[in-house]
């Protein structure tokens, strides 16, 4: 049957036949393609002469009813930051009820028990759901660093005759059906231009071009027996294989450009996705999570009221820290959010203390508020800026120059950046786990040895970045500013030159070039060495920085790998040095 004839036969079901005139209103198909759809299903079985349901009909639906759901709930919801550092995103309140409960009631009203929700992000907050509700709770601990498609493998036993939805969604009216007869995934009738299908005139689910807008995907699915079977044999597949770590479920339901499934159309606004604050404000301003304590910090120290905080956007994931910008007024700024288990990492009240020094000679971007305790901070966004690029001589030389002269102003704070404490410290935090390097222990051997060698020589300690890397050097206009001094502490200065060389992934050629930008006058050749020993030593402590970070279910894949190699690479590089001098 096709989906025309499958819908005819299910609103014969619910409503009875009357005439063709009222299949073909109640369906939204042309009174032809309804008589032309009724003859078929008379010839194959499924209706008798009047019109009525047959014995055949009736067990398609008994085989196609649905009787389970899973929920995906895992993701952190970075869209909808700030409110996501607060709560999980189907844990948001609209009209005094959260978006999963009111799925939940939902999908039981029409008889749907076995309900499933794969949780990760503050998973904590959904427990109490098994005992108001009888659901099941599946933990997926990869939900930082994989997609969706991951979520869904959890569970990929539990698709036959299942809704799959989405978490995030506010239904309007019941989307859910007590009878189904075909699998299907919801489409809305609005054009996405983020959308990767769009339905065709043959009433299928077809990829899109590089140049043509889909239409809006609201996630909701209904899976039958049969593309079940198909759909956990994909998902076994590709899960397997690094390059759809960030793949959604949906690619795993496609074939040959098109979807396996049937289109389900709604009208736009009977089923909205929660993505951003401003989406939550518009469906209800009285919901009690805006009233987030990070829309309080903005609105006290820019003196405005909430509801004036707009345009909140998150910024790319950094390495430590979770970012976004957001306007107040006619100027735009971006507020950090420390990120996981940067409590451990950073030491917030010294961050401050550099801040104060720094601030007043106007090396950093503007810093409008900063907390002590729980390293929020706001800064200016400074319109028209870009990061340093690497690549480019330069920008590189000009960065260099900055830099050299920051360091010579020769500015105080009371606490150091001790590169071997630090080592020691990440170690520690694996809590005994070992390393998976195999040859971790020599290869700290090796560190501890240069680090006799460092420490023989001539050093003049002054304020140091730390993370001096090209994405921390903003070029505005005729200027630079360097940001993001969360590391920084009393140190070799010498140290800045080896970081910004290690995460540029600089080979040899280029780190010697990056040396003589920063030492434009020449540099001494045990200084060079010295410098190698910190390219070897700050890839060591990156690289147990990176298996922390791992623990906690952030991966950095190569740039993790290659700070490894600085290690062993350059102890070999200044080890050779050493010995001809």
């Amino acid at each position: 049957m096709n989906k025309q004839e499958f819908d005819l036969l299910n609103i014969i079901k619910k409503e009875a036949y009357v005439n063709q005139r009222q299949l073909s209103e109640a369906s939204g198909y042309s009174l032809g393609k309804v008589n032309t759809s009724l003859a078929e299903l008379v010839e194959a079985g499924y209706l008798n002469a009047d019109y009525r349901l047959t014995e055949q009909a009736k067990e398609l639906f008994t085989e196609n009813r649905p009787n389970q759901a899973v929920i995906l709930a895992a993701g952190a919801g970075m869209r909808m930051i700030p409110i996501n550092t607060e709560v999980s995103k189907g844990m948001l309140e609209v009209r005094g009820e959260t978006l999963v409960e009111r799925l939940i009631k939902q999908l039981k009203e029409k008889g749907i028990h076995k309900i499933t929700i794969v949780v990760g992000f503050m998973k904590e907050q959904y427990e109490y759901l098994i005992d108001e509700y009888g659901v099941e709770l599946v933990y997926n601990k990869e939900y930082a660093v994989k997609n969706n498609l991951f979520s869904l493998a959890k569970v990929k036993d539990r698709l036959e005759n299942a809704y799959i939805v989405p978490c995030d969604l506010w239904c309007r009216t019941n989307p859910f059906s007590e009878t189904e007869l075909y699998s299907w995934y919801m489409i809305d009738e609005m054009p996405d231009e983020d959308s990767t299908i769009r339905m065709n005139r043959k009433m299928e689910l077809k990829a899109v071009g590089d140049s043509e807008a889909g239409n809006h995907m609201v996630g909701i699915a209904y899976i039958n027996k049969e593309s079940a079977r198909t759909l956990e044999q994909k998902i076994s597949e590709m899960k397997e294989h690094r390059r759809y770590y960030n793949s959604f479920w949906e690619d795993a339901a496609m074939e040959k450009g098109k979807m396996i499934l049937f289109p389900k159309e709604v009208k736009k606004g009977d089923v909205l996705e929660i993505n951003t604050l401003e989406q939550l404000r518009d469906l209800d301003e009285n919901s009690d999570q805006l009233n987030s304590e990070l829309l309080d910090i903005i609105a006290e120290t820019l003196s405005c009221e909430q509801k004036e905080i707009t345009e909140i956007e998150p910024l790319k994931k950094g390495m430590t820290n979770r970012s976004f910008r957001f306007r107040c007024g006619e100027k735009r700024y971006i507020m950090r959010v420390p990120g996981e288990g940067t409590d451990k990492m950073i030491n917030r009240s010294q961050e401050y203390d550099v801040y104060q020094v720094i601030g007043p000679k106007g090396i950093c971007d503007p810093v409008r508020y900063m907390s002590k305790e729980k390293g929020y901070k706001i800064t200016e966004f400074l319109e028209g800026a870009r990061n340093c690029d690497a690549e480019n001589e330069n920008d590189v030389k000009a960065c260099m120059k900055y830099l050299r002269n920051v360091h010579e102003q020769n500015l105080k704070v009371d606490h150091s950046f001790d590169l071997f404490e630090q080592i020691e410290k990440y170690e520690q935090y694996r809590n005994g786990e070992k390393s998976i390097y195999r040859d971790y222990e020599k290869t700290k051997e090796k560190m501890y040895e240069l680090k006799f060698f460092v420490d023989q020589q001539e050093k003049e300690y002054t304020l140091t970045h730390i993370d001096a890397v090209p994405d921390n050097f903003l070029f505005v206009d005729d200027r630079i500013y360097l940001i993001d001094w969360e590391y920084s502490g009393m140190q070799d200065p010498h140290v800045d030159i080896a970081m910004f060389a290690i995460y540029a992934l600089y080979e040899k050629e280029q780190i010697d070039r990056l040396i003589d930008a920063y030492f434009t006058e020449g540099c001494l050749e045990e200084v060079r060495t010295k410098i190698y020993c910190y390219i070897a030593i700050c890839g060591f402590l990156w690289s147990n920085w990176c298996e922390y970070k791992r623990i906690l279910g952030v991966e950095f894949g190569e740039y993790s790998l290659k700070q490894y190699r600085y290690a062993k690479e350059f102890y070999r590089l200044a080890k050779e040095r050493m010995e001809n001098d």
